[in-house]
């Protein structure tokens, strides 16, 4: 029998990306393109910011020189996928992220997109425990 509607596993635990974990609004987007850091890949750069509200957040943009909204739309769900299935997300401090596509990524297949990615992302818990 499924768990009741009204109670939600906790944030990270399962595979869903809740509209909690999602940078919405356009001043989020701003504040960590301006004030947070960045981590540069070959496919993507990963902007970060730590925030108050206890879990991470996850926005992604792409611009048209990645490729046409067929293309751009195929990496929002590969990066929505390869996130909600990673592991280690429950390890990741509160902050939200912001993945920047490159227009490289637009010609890259799914396995190196991933593996890429996933550096990027696991860095950020790697270098949170270190500090």
């Amino acid at each position: 029998m499924p768990p009741p509607q009204d109670s939600p596993a906790p944030m990270g635990r399962d595979e869903r990306l809740r509209e909690a974990e999602r940078l919405r609004r356009r001043a989020d987007y701003l504040r960590c393109y301006r004030t947070g850091r960045r981590r540069h890949g070959s496919l993507a750069i990963l902007y970060f910011i730590p925030n108050q509200l206890g879990h991470p957040r996850i926005g992604i943009t792409a611009s048209r020189k990645v490729g046409k909204a067929v293309v751009r739309h195929r990496l929002k769900r590969r990066i929505k996928e390869t996130y909600r299935r990673w592991k280690r997300r429950g390890s990741l401090p509160a902050m939200d992220l912001i993945v920047h596509l490159k227009p490289e990524a637009g010609a890259a297949d799914f396995p190196a997109f991933r593996g890429e990615l996933l550096r990027l992302l696991g860095g950020l818990i790697e270098r949170d425990t270190t500090s």
